[in-house]
C-alpha cells in the first residue's frame, strides 16, 4: 500500500512512509506536502540526488539516522553539521558533505517502478535538475 506519489519529472513513484521507524520526520513531512522542489545530482555521497534545503527546519532531530541508505530509500537531514537536506539514493551510496559522513532518517521508501529510479539518478547527472513532487497517494 502507498502512502504518496514521487513524480520526477514525467516519472511517477508510488512510495511509503517509515512511520514506525522516523514518526517525527514522517509527520513533520507529511504536513509540509504537497512538498515541490528541484533534484540535483550529489557532490559527495555517490549515486544519489538530494535537495538542498538551506536552513529550512521541519522540527525534528535523528531516528532511525544511516549514512547507508538503499536504492529507493529517502533520508532527511534535519540540519547542524551541514545545511537541512533531502537525499534519494538510486545506487551506491555513503551520505557525506563537505564537512564528512553524515547520517540522515529514513523516513520514505520507493515501493513501486524502483528499476527506474536509476536512469533518472544518471539523467540528472548529465541533464541537471529535475523538479519532484510529493503528494498524497
Amino acid at each position: 500500500m502507498s502512502d504518496l506519489i514521487i513524480e520526477i519529472g514525467d516519472a511517477e513513484f508510488r512510495a511509503k512512509f517509515e512511520k514506525a521507524k522516523s514518526p517525527k520526520t514522517c509527520a513533520a513531512f507529511e504536513a509540509a506536502m504537497p512538498f515541490r522542489s528541484k533534484i540535483i545530482h550529489v557532490r559527495w555521497s555517490g549515486e544519489a540526488v538530494w535537495i538542498p534545503l538551506g536552513d529550512r527546519e521541519f522540527g525534528v532531530g535523528f531516528e532511525d539516522a544511516t549514512s547507508h541508505p538503499a536504492p529507493g530509500e529517502i533520508i532527511l537531514y534535519p540540519g547542524g553539521v551541514s545545511e537541512t537536506e533531502i537525499l534519494l539514493a538510486y545506487g551506491p551510496t555513503c551520505f557525506a558533505s563537505k564537512a564528512g559522513q553524515l547520517a540522515g532518517n529514513h523516513f520514505i521508501t520507493i515501493t513501486e517502478n524502483l528499476d527506474k529510479i536509476a536512469d533518472i539518478g544518471r539523467d540528472t547527472l548529465w541533464s541537471g535538475a529535475k523538479d519532484i513532487v510529493f503528494r498524497q497517494a
